[in-house]
């Protein structure tokens, strides 16, 4: 593996795999994932400790579908343990603090206040019935509660009328792509392999048993095929249309969270608050991220077709701002105030037996199909264990695993803040969170302009050329949506930056000045369709 991939810290760059295909060499594996968001890079970075050979194939970018399009909370999830899921809630909560114990700056932990109003359910009692279960299964202490005043000072313009005060306790917020690119580099560094834009057209199917993929050459058009005795399907809301073509049952429904961005100047808060929604008494977080403001989610059927990106719809915008409006009647919250919007389509296992998509339960499942592996649903703060359960399916057919002591996710660094070099401790922290060891390098490879925040963001330039030179960047929306949230954090898709971009697109990825302009209008297109408000 070591002569494919080269310097492990530029692996995700490396096509080099893909001209060994070409050529007909390495076309044999151990096992095959499909799907490059968090599932299939947590299958991808448990298969890799256990010494098999593994590829990873995303037919689109790595964290395209909805592990870019959270609501970025890494929780043990509260309103699950309120509707009696006891072990949902265990495992997101022994995992998320796993989490921000392995991933200071990724994952960090926030305040969550939820608003208690007279004659609305559930009240205090029943909330700090279900906190004090919640903090003692996570093995911690953050719940409380606080009168008005503390609120209203904490959320100002909150409206203080029927209000009670709230119930506080602790979660989890991260950037689910920035997260899905850790694990991913985790992985390769074990010794595994990953390729984006890579479609699988067909499985290899002979005697009824799945011996391999069949993939495109994103170039040629040529089919190339791979083999392995087993194949792991993580495509998430994707999972039966690859499923299908070894058994026909139907078993995702897929549902929709759309969210608004805000500039926090419209809201400045440092935590999140949580409350129902007068519609449909539904849950609805207005919280920080990434220096912008959150509302969000929504919860609906989506009946699009899942290979054309998810996007919000007017009916979720008019939702959004009515709840928030409600809360804080004086921001008068605008259509004109939004920055973007995103839409995320979740891969919900199918009961068959509710019809409110808000009440389906959020267990994953694993399904065995003659030597296709299929996983879906499930958390994102649970992607470990899901993993975990779609190897042992796979197990059977595998070779025998190697031993191994140490089962973080994240390996560990001797780097601490300050060997970055920067005056900005907690910055220095976020840079080692989401990139590792490579955060050193990453600076020391920039000008220093570049290492300045951008706007009101945490993000800087310098994480922009290291994306570009080390992170498999494609297209301008890998870039500004997936490596980087400039694209979601700045007005009209970041166009303040567009022509710095070029300079760094076109010295890093070779590109001539027509084909920028080819990719910038295609990135435009991408954005005002999907991460922008629906046009009249």
């Amino acid at each position: 593996m070591d002569d494919i991939m080269g310097d492990k810290a530029t692996a995700l760059t490396s096509r080099k795999l893909l001209n060994k295909l070409r050529e007909g060499e390495d076309l044999d594996w151990d096992l095959i994932v499909i799907g490059g968001g968090i599932t299939g890079a947590a299958v991808l970075r448990e298969a890799a400790r256990r010494d098999y050979r593994v590829l990873l194939l995303e037919q689109r970018d790595f964290s395209w579908g909805t592990s870019s399009r959270s609501s970025k909370m890494v929780h043990g999830g509260l309103r699950y343990l309120v509707a009696g899921d006891l072990n949902l809630t265990k495992h997101s909560l022994r995992e998320r603090e796993r989490l921000l114990a392995e991933a200071p700056g990724l994952v960090e932990r926030i305040a969550f206040y939820f608003s208690l109003r007279k004659g609305l359910f559930p009240g205090r009692w029943a909330i700090t019935a279900a906190l004090t279960i919640y903090d003692l299964i996570a093995g911690v202490r953050s719940r409380g509660y606080c009168n008005n005043q503390t609120l209203t000072a904490r959320f100002q313009g909150l409206d203080d009328r029927q209000l009670n005060g709230a119930c506080f306790y602790t979660d989890s917020m991260v950037d689910d792509s920035r997260l899905v690119l850790r694990v991913l580099h985790e992985s390769i560094a074990e010794g595994a392999a990953a390729l984006n834009y890579i479609k699988v057209s067909d499985l290899i199917v002979e005697r009824e048993q799945v011996k391999g993929a069949i993939i495109q050459d994103p170039d040629t058009g040529d089919q190339i095929h791979l083999r392995a005795p087993v194949v792991v399907s993580a495509t998430g809301a994707w999972a039966d249309s690859l499923r299908n073509r070894v058994n026909p049952e139907k078993r995702i429904r897929p549902l929709r969270g759309s969210h608004l961005v805000l500039p926090r100047a419209i809201c400045p808060i440092d935590d999140a608050l949580t409350f129902t929604h007068h519609d449909d008494n539904r849950w609805i977080h207005i919280y920080p991220w990434e220096g912008a403001t959150i509302v969000g989610t929504t919860d609906l059927d989506h009946l699009q077709d899942l290979d054309i990106e998810a996007s919000i719809s007017e009916q979720e915008i008019k939702y959004l701002i009515s709840g928030f409006n409600r809360q804080f009647p004086q921001r008068d919250l605008k259509r004109s105030d939004i920055i973007s919007t995103w839409a995320g389509v979740r891969p919900v296992i199918n009961s068959g037996k509710s019809k409110d998509p808000s009440k389906e339960r959020r267990d994953h499942a694993v399904w065995s199909d003659n030597g296709l592996i299929t996983v879906s649903g499930g958390k994102l703060t649970t992607f470990r264990r899901i993993a975990l359960d779609a190897l042992a399916a796979a197990e059977p057919l595998l070779p025998e695993p190697q031993a191994f002591s140490d089962d973080k996710v994240f390996a560990a660094t001797n780097l601490k803040p300050q060997d970055l070099g920067v005056r900005d401790l907690k910055w220095a922290q976020r840079l080692l969170g989401r990139y590792g060891c490579a955060a050193i390098t990453l600076l020391e490879q920039a000008p220093p302009e570049e290492r300045e925040p951008i706007a009101d963001t945490l993000f800087c330039l310098a994480e922009c050329r290291w994306a570009l030179r080390c992170e498999s960047v494609v297209h301008v929306d890998d870039l500004l949506l997936r490596r980087t949230r400039l694209g979601m954090l700045l007005p009209r898709g970041g166009e303040q930056l567009f022509d710095q971009l070029q300079a760094l697109c076109c010295a890093e990825l070779g590109w001539t000045e027509d084909q920028w302009h080819v990719e910038l209008a295609l990135y435009k297109t991408i954005w005002r369709q999907h991460y922008s408000l629906p046009e009249d």
